[in-house]
Formats: structure tokens, sequence, C-alpha cells
């Protein structure tokens, strides 16, 4: 996968000679930039239009032989794009997914209002991810739609361009990713054919959104940083309402109190100062729904900065250290009664401050890290401790508890132990470190293999900051 990145001069360039030609007569227009650029919309109609010689990049650990052109089947004409996604244990890959990136000048496609083509299957299936923009570089007006439904019949595919004036540049053309997920991990075939940018005219109704709609309250601190998410964008179409998901530069953001919070063009929010600030976007004359609601609580003090030596640690959440590849920092094995939620943030970390991740785990009964199954689990047969940074984030009652609970070998013999951390031994609104013996944790013989750590409070402990989750060899 191609992910330098590149630098086009060429609009400057062009820009500059035409200002020294005109310069006597009246300034460069905005129209004469726009028109430097080819405005075409056919990207495949029996074979790539305008795409280069390289044009095709598969995604990582996708099949990168996925993608070909079919001379046997098409809607139109005499051939179409054929994608074979592969059976779920292919070695060459478990996936098909790759973008169409033109390998040239990028096309201004600012008089469309959508991506269309006609697609079908060898069977009924569900596409994960069809969309335009991604481009392996900065994938500024990144757009995709999820969960398409094929059947063995031709049907047309319509994706809205959420605000066709940015796009003056665009170099994505297509974008799709397909596993076997809905088909019990075996291989099927799907077709694209008359993939192009079209004006149809009957795009209407835009309902941008962010938050996914909602109004999302966001409790962090003073130096804290948030991401806002749930970019979407909404049309009406002669199919129906078609919802997809775009990148932040569709979007113009706001914040109510930058001397709480300010966000910029991505969508990053930056904490500069206690209180309460709104962050709202528009997408082109258009306010979006939702809202992320920031809610400074002013300045926060991190966990103590651990100090084992790096080789005798096995990090599970520290910025500290180097962590270990983890499956999840929150099962939400909501079958089973949880109630928990958090742990869901870039590595985990529910709230960034000055850089290090701190979980938050609220509405907490138990909730459960996974190191197992997809990921390796933790050999920590050589360590001697597990450490631990507890901050619990609420008043408590003296008949409040956590208990840390150890699985080993999840599902094949397990073993478990646990460890109960009385109300006397944590205290509110500050942190306690916590460092455990493992030979502590009775009946846990065997820790070649551990998979599973729970916090577990049973409702008592509701709100928990934690931080530095690791075991090390005590030397």
């Amino acid at each position: 996968m191609i992910t330098n990145k590149i630098k086009f001069n060429f609009t400057w360039c062009l820009a500059a000679s035409l200002l020294f030609v005109l310069s006597c007569e009246r300034d460069i227009s905005d129209d004469a930039v726009l028109a430097s650029f080819p405005n075409v919309g056919e990207i495949f109609t029996d074979v790539p239009v305008g795409l280069g010689s390289d044009f095709y990049f598969p995604y990582d650990g996708s099949k990168p032989t996925a993608w070909s052109v079919d001379q046997e089947e098409s809607y139109e004409g005499q051939a179409s794009m054929r994608v074979d996604v592969p059976n779920a244990n292919d070695p060459e890959g478990s996936y098909a997914g790759a973008i169409l990136r033109i390998d040239g000048s990028p096309r201004n496609l600012t008089g469309f209002d959508a991506l269309t083509f006609w697609a079908k299957a060898s069977q009924g299936v569900t596409i994960g991810e069809f969309g335009f923009g991604e481009d392996f570089m900065e994938n500024e007006f990144q757009t995709t739609i999820t969960n398409i439904s094929l059947s063995t019949a031709w049907q047309k595919i319509v994706i809205p361009i959420p605000d066709s004036s940015r796009l003056d540049q665009v170099l994505g053309m297509f974008r799709y990713a397909a596993g076997s997920q809905g088909t019990g991990g075996n291989a099927y075939t799907f077709w694209v054919d008359e993939l192009q940018f079209e004006k149809l005219g009957t795009i209407a109704q835009p309902r941008p959104a962010i938050q996914n709609g909602n109004n999302t309250v966001a409790q962090t601190f003073t130096g804290g940083s948030l991401q806002v998410t749930g970019l979407t964008q909404t049309f009406n179409t002669t199919k129906g309402d078609v919802t997809a998901s775009v990148s932040p530069s569709y979007f113009e953001f706001e914040s109510s109190d930058e001397s709480v919070a300010t966000v910029d063009q991505d969508g990053i929010v930056q904490v500069i100062g206690l209180g309460t600030a709104v962050i709202s976007a528009t997408l082109g004359e258009d306010d979006a729904e939702g809202s992320l609601i920031v809610e400074s609580l002013g300045n926060f003090s991190p966990a103590p900065t651990p100090t084992q030596n790096p080789e005798n640690v096995i990090s599970v959440f520290s910025d500290a250290y180097e962590n270990v590849p983890v499956l999840y920092y929150n099962g939400f094995f909501t079958g089973d009664g949880q109630t928990t939620l958090g742990g869901t943030g870039p590595g985990g970390a529910d709230i960034i401050v000055d850089g290090d991740g701190i979980i938050n785990y609220t509405d907490l009964n138990f909730v459960g890290i996974g190191t197992f199954n997809e990921v390796s689990p933790i050999d920590a047969t050589a360590m001697t401790h597990l450490h631990l940074d507890i901050n619990v984030n609420e008043q408590m009652n003296s008949s409040d508890f956590l208990r840390i609970q150890l699985i080993n070998s999840v599902g094949n013999n397990e073993s478990s132990s646990s460890i109960i951390l009385l109300a006397n031994q944590l205290s509110s609104f500050q942190w306690e470190s916590f460092d455990l013996p493992l030979n502590s944790f009775p009946g846990l013989t065997d820790t070649s293999q551990i998979g599973l750590l729970f916090f577990v409070s049973d409702g008592t402990i509701s709100d928990i900051y934690v931080d530095n989750i690791y075991y090390y060899a005590d030397e």
C-alpha cells in the first residue's frame, strides 16, 4: 500500500502563468483555477477511463489480486470490474479492499452531485463499504456508504456528494471493502459497471450531522483533546434516503467559548480552560444536527509516572511503555448484564490530557480487558506483579470495593482468581497505585496465557479512572 505523501504544485504553476499573462486586463478568477483540472465523470466504462497506468492500490491485509476486468459480465457494453472476495482463511488476504486513484492530474468534480454505478453479486451478500475520496495521502474528502445489499441482479448504487463545491481537485475515484463475515467465511464475487460521477439533479434535502446527530456530553480536563465523531451527510434520492460517513474536511466547526475549548478544521478539540463549550458545525449552508458539549473540569492530576525498567515490563495500557496488542479494553458483555461504558477511545483511552491517555469506566458493574483470540495471550510467567493506577471518580461508602480478576487460558481449561480492593484502600478523586503480587491470586498457578483482566464492582463503585496497567518482574 502506498502511503507516501505526494505534493502537487500544478495548480500554483498554472495560476501564476495565467496571472502574468492577464494582469493587464483583470485578476484571475476562481473559475479559471477550477477549469484547470478535467471535469470528466467516467471512471470505468468497459475500461478504466483516464486513471493512468498505476491506479489500483489494495488495502493492507486484503487480497491484492481480488480486482480484475471481466470481459464476460457487464451491465452495459463489453466488460465490468470484477472483485473476487476471498475465503476468510485465504493466505493471500482475508478480504477484498482497494482504492482506485488517478495516476496523473486530479479531477474537478464540482459539476456533479453523485457517484453512481451498477453492481451485482454471485449470491445475496452485504458489501461492507463503497465510496470515494480516499487517496492514501490526505484523504481529505473521503465519503463512504456502508452495508450495501447486493443480489444476483444488476442494481444502481447512488452515493451523493456531501458538498461538491469542495471537490475541485480529487484523486481518489473509488473505494471498496468487502469481507466474508456474512457468508460464513466463504468466497464470493461482485461486479461493478458504469462507474462514474453524474449530475442527477434528484439529490435533495441535505441533513448533515455530527456525533451521529446527538448532543453528546464529554467531561475532560484542561490540556485534554477530543475528536468530533459521527460525521454524516444524508440526502433524499430517488431510491430513498442515503446516509454517508464523511471526512471532517466537509464541515466548518465552531466553539461557543474558545476560552474553554477550540476546534480545528479536522474536528480536533483542544481544551484550554475551565467551563463548558458547545462544538457545533455546518456543512455548506446547512447546520449539522448534533453537538459535542465539552465540560472541562479544570486541571487534571495525572497518575504517578511508572519507574519500572521497560525490559522487565509487559504493558497492557500505559504511555510510559510500549503496549502489547490488546483485543479490547471493554468486552461489552451485555448479554451477561454488563452496564459498563468506556475503554473505547484511541488505544482504549477515553480521556487524553497533555498526551497521556486515561481509561474512564462509567456505569461500572464489571468490565474486561481482552488479550486472547485475535491477539496473543500474555505470558506472565517471568513477571511477579500486576500494577494498576486507579482513581475513583466519586464518593465511596465503606462497603464499596473493586475486585481484580485474572483469567488464564480463556475458554481452554481456563483458570481464574481475584483480589479485592476495599474502599479503605482506594481513594476518591485521587490516584492510588497498586502493585499486586501474582502469587497472591489464590489458585492462579499458571500465568502463561492471561487472556482477561476484569474490574468488578457489582455496582458499588460506578466511575473510575484507570492508567498504567502492566505486569512487571520485581528486581
